[in-house]
């Protein structure tokens, strides 16, 4: 039988297991405000089960800086036992739908540890490019580097809306 892969929403009865998740899969902790925050974010913030086991969340904000609208991948991440099963792909192709069906964003874009070459080869596979390095961007962890990595989307469709390319 194979293994069944689910995402279902953040609410106040399982934010703790997203936490917990977080706390074991990141190297940066995230304050009170980051949760309370993802409680309201809605589509954008999920944690994948594998066979009913959460292994693995995905949360998002949208950003309107530098004149752009973009979505913001804050965190995704899965439980190092159950990589390479999907369940990233299943993630961000969760993100990639919403900001199709959207279809008023820019791009996506988030920030990756220099040294965390499975995660950039993981977002190149969809399409993302390294766009900028910050130094120092990090606090109390090395390398303290990280890579922007960013999708840029384009208009398509007969009515104008935003097109997920690549």
């Amino acid at each position: 039988m194979r293994p069944r892969i689910e995402l279902g929403e953040v609410t106040v009865h399982n934010i703790r297991q997203l936490k917990r998740l977080n706390t074991v899969v990141f190297p940066v902790s995230y304050n009170d405000k980051f949760y309370k925050d993802v409680l309201q974010a809605g589509e954008l913030a999920r944690l994948a089960y594998y066979n009913d086991v959460v292994v693995g969340g995905v949360c998002c904000r949208i950003d309107t800086t530098e004149g752009q609208r973009r979505l913001y991948i804050m965190t995704l991440g899965c439980l190092a036992p159950y990589r390479r099963c999907g369940i990233g792909t299943v993630m961000l192709k969760h993100v990639l739908n919403y900001v199709e069906k959207d279809g008023n964003f820019d791009a996506l874009y988030l920030h990756v540890q220099i040294n965390n070459d499975s995660a950039i080869a993981f977002y190149q596979k969809f399409g993302f490019n390294i766009v900028e390095t910050k130094t120092s961007y990090y606090k109390r962890i090395e390398p303290a580097d990280a890579h922007v990595l960013q999708k840029n989307l384009v208009k398509g469709g007969s009515k104008g809306n935003k097109a997920v390319v690549g």
